[in-house]
């Protein structure tokens, strides 16, 4: 068997990513913390998420992320299963975030994407269907994406 674990993401300031995925994920916390090495240069890393899940957030980045709107190789989005897309959707308004995509409409599932203050992509997406023919099918769309905002 073989399943997703954790995604492991190197950002300039963890408590402004940290603050976003809290927003949206609050059952979620921060199952530990700490400071590490990374090819002798000193950093601190937190694990976000539950039990079974996490992202990994370490800071020390240098640079800048690829450009969504651009062509480059690289983390394109990252995508969250969620169970109420409108309570997400509400709690990152409230707080300040704005949707970036509003997913295809789709019969079987909607999504909208967010970018957090470092610019990562999230896609957050709610499955009207419980059937994988359903929530896993490829076409069906009755419109286009809509870019709302910029990366």
């Amino acid at each position: 068997m073989s399943r997703f674990e954790h995604i492991n993401l190197v950002v300039k300031n963890i408590d402004a990513t940290l603050a976003f995925l809290q927003t949206a994920l609050p059952r979620w916390h921060v199952r530990g913390r700490g400071n590490s090495q990374w090819y002798g240069r000193k950093r601190s890393w937190l694990h976000f998420g539950d039990d079974d899940h996490y992202i990994t957030l370490n800071d020390g980045a240098s640079g800048s992320n690829r450009d969504l709107q651009g062509h480059a190789p690289g983390l394109a989005h990252i995508g969250l299963v969620v169970d109420d897309l409108d309570a997400v959707a509400t709690r990152l308004d409230d707080a300040g975030y704005q949707v970036a995509i509003v997913g295809a409409e789709h019969p079987h599932r909607k999504s909208l994407y967010f970018h957090e203050p470092g610019g990562f992509e999230f896609e957050f997406v709610e499955y009207l269907s419980e059937h994988p023919d359903e929530k896993n099918q490829y076409g069906g769309e009755t419109s286009a994406p809509q870019w709302l905002g910029s990366a």
